[in-house]
């Protein structure tokens, strides 16, 4: 495993950020680690990154405990975090040259990662010439000169227009190919585009563990229809499977069901034996957002 998280705790003061949280990140994985503001996973990430020191539990990253082998750890592990800390007054190549002086790693390397991070018209600019997408793309490039194992990429597209979202997620998607990501955003769409897997905590404890698929694959689903009539919520909460009614404003309906059967010819006979028209009967698909809600209110 690239990355193993193992009960571990974190406090400060009376909040206990992280509450024995584990979980495990294979080698060629692209996770994406989700929860709301305050759910502790910039916590976890300074923890497996050695910035922070856990209360308890146990955190290995390429097979280095983050508590005794700090050095090997940080050497193993590239790191974009969400605000860019970059030095707007340099030249790419001067930036990026500095950064391969700080790991010790050959010139050749600078070459590379200009290559691979899609740099190379743009080297030789100032970084504070350079749009946010391509001063992300300098980010990056800086996290992957000591050619780490391991990425963690904090909020790596806020900001970015459709284009350059585009553009940076197949950067991580080519990245993912040799590399672990651990990607914390707040966009469900860039999970769904790039990840094979979530991770989502909440109050700082881990909640849903799972690949993408699998959370799509629930024993659930949502019906939306509008009736010419105002109906009362106990009446529709008599049809089968029915497990939540929403009334949505006015005389339109969110009816969940917890079946996969599908309901709608259930909805319509409703609506005959009692006289009402349906003015539009529609099934909704279960997206990650909607999950991602149910996990963390």
């Amino acid at each position: 495993m690239s990355i193993t998280v193992q009960n571990i705790t974190k406090t400060f003061g009376k909040q206990k950020a992280l509450n024995k949280v584990s979980f495990s990140v294979q080698r060629g994985e692209i996770v994406g680690f989700l929860g709301p503001n305050g759910a502790g996973k910039s916590t976890m990430m300074r923890v497996l990154t050695t910035y922070y020191k856990a209360d308890s539990g146990e955190a290995k990253v390429n097979g280095f405990d983050v508590l005794t082998s700090e050095r090997e750890v940080q050497k193993s592990i590239g790191y974009l975090p969400e605000h860019n800390p970059l030095y707007l007054e340099m030249y790419v190549r001067e930036y990026l040259t500095l950064n391969a002086n700080v790991y010790k790693v050959p010139k050749t390397k600078i070459a590379e990662v200009i290559e691979e991070t899609g740099l190379t018209a743009e080297a030789h600019k100032k970084i504070g010439q350079l749009s946010k997408g391509y001063r992300q793309r300098v980010g990056l490039a800086a996290a992957l000169l000591h050619d780490p194992q391991v990425l963690i990429l904090d909020e790596p597209t806020t900001g970015l227009d459709p284009n350059q979202l585009v553009e940076i997620r197949k950067l991580i998607r080519k990245i993912g190919k040799e590399k672990t990501i651990l990607l914390s955003t707040h966009i469900m769409k860039e999970v769904e585009a790039v990840c094979d897997r979530v991770i989502i905590i909440n109050k700082g404890e881990l909640v849903a563990d799972k690949k993408l698929e699998e959370l799509r694959e629930v024993n659930e689903q949502i019906i939306e229809v509008e009736f010419d009539y105002r109906v009362e919520e106990v009446l529709l909460k008599n049809l089968p499977h029915v497990s939540r009614v929403n009334n949505l404003g006015g005389f339109v309906y969110e009816l969940t069901f917890s079946t996969v059967e599908d309901m709608r010819p259930a909805v319509f006979d409703f609506a005959h034996d009692n006289k009402l028209k349906t003015l539009q009967l529609s099934r909704k698909n279960k997206n990650l957002e909607s999950l991602f809600t149910e996990l963390t209110s």
